[in-house]
C-alpha cells in the first residue's frame, strides 16, 4: 500500500510510526531540539537500514524512541537506574549521559508490548554499545551519532563518508572509536566498560581478518 515511505510499509506499520512519532512529540514537547534530534535519527536509521539489509520498521521505531527519557532530570534518572537494579560497575551518578536508553528500554516495553525485544535492545546499547552488536543496534548507534542535525566534526564526517562505501561493521567501528576520542579530547568522564568494550570488538575484528 502506497504512502509517504513509498510503499515501503503496510497500513498498520505506518499507523504504527504515526502513533509513536505522536507519542515522542508529547513526550520531548518541552526539548523541541531533542525531538528535532530523534526524528532525524530515525530516517536516518531507516535510511541505514535499507541500505545494508536490516529491517527498516523496527530501525525506524528504534530512533523514534531512543532518546525518550531524555526530557527526565538527570538525578531522577538515576534514582529510577537504581530502582530497576541498572549495574554498572560504577556509581551511576557518574555515568547519567548513559542512562536514558538503559532506563527506557527497560520501562517502555509495558507502554508497547507490541515491539520486539531487538528493538529495545537497540535503544539500550545507543550509549554505551556492547560486546556483540546486532546489525539493528548498530544501525542506530550509527544514526545517533551522524544524522544530519548534527554538526559537522571530523570524527562524524568520516563516518558518515563510508555509509556506503564500506560494510556495516567498519561504519559501526569508526562512530565507535570516534565517540571514545571525543570524550577523551573533551575531558570527560569515560566509562570504564567502554575500555572492555573496545577490547572485545577490537578482538572480534581481528579474528574476522
Amino acid at each position: 500500500m502506497a504512502g509517504e515511505d513509498g510503499g515501503l510499509y503496510t497500513a498498520q506499520e505506518r499507523a504504527l510510526v504515526a502513533r509513536l512519532e505522536a507519542d515522542l512529540k508529547a513526550q520531548l514537547a518541552p526539548k523541541p531540539c531533542r525531538l528535532a534530534h530523534s526524528l532525524s535519527v530515525a530516517r536516518t536509521a531507516e535510511d541505514l537500514a535499507l541500505t545494508y539489509g536490516v529491517d527498516p520498521l523496527w530501525a525506524r521505531v528504534a530512533g523514534i524512541l531512543h532518546d525518550w527519557d531524555k526530557v527526565v532530570a538527570e538525578d531522577e534518572l538515576v534514582a529510577r537506574a537504581r530502582r530497576l537494579g541498572v549495574e554498572m560497575g560504577v556509581d551511576l551518578g557518574l555515568v547519567r549521559p548513559l542512562l536514558h536508553g538503559i532506563v527506557a528500554a527497560r520501562e517502555l516495553p509495558a507502554r508497547y508490548p507490541e515491539l520486539p525485544d531487538e528493538v529495545w535492545h537497540a535503544i539500550a546499547v545507543h550509549t554505551t554499545a556492547a560486546p556483540e552488536m546486532s546489525p539493528l543496534d548498530e544501525v542506530l548507534f550509527v544514526a545517533d551519532g551522524i544524522e544530519p542535525l548534527r554538526p559537522p566534526a571530523p570524527g562524524i564526517e568520516k563516518t558518515r563518508a563510508l555509509v556506503g562505501a564500506a560494510p556495516l561493521d567498519d561504519v559501526f567501528w569508526s562512530s565507535f572509536v570516534g565517540g571514545i576520542v571525543y570524550v577523551l579530547e573533551e575531558g570527560r568522564y569515560l566509562y570504564p566498560g567502554s575500555i572492555d568494550i573496545y577490547n572485545a570488538l577490537a578482538a572480534g575484528r581481528a579474528r574476522t581478518r
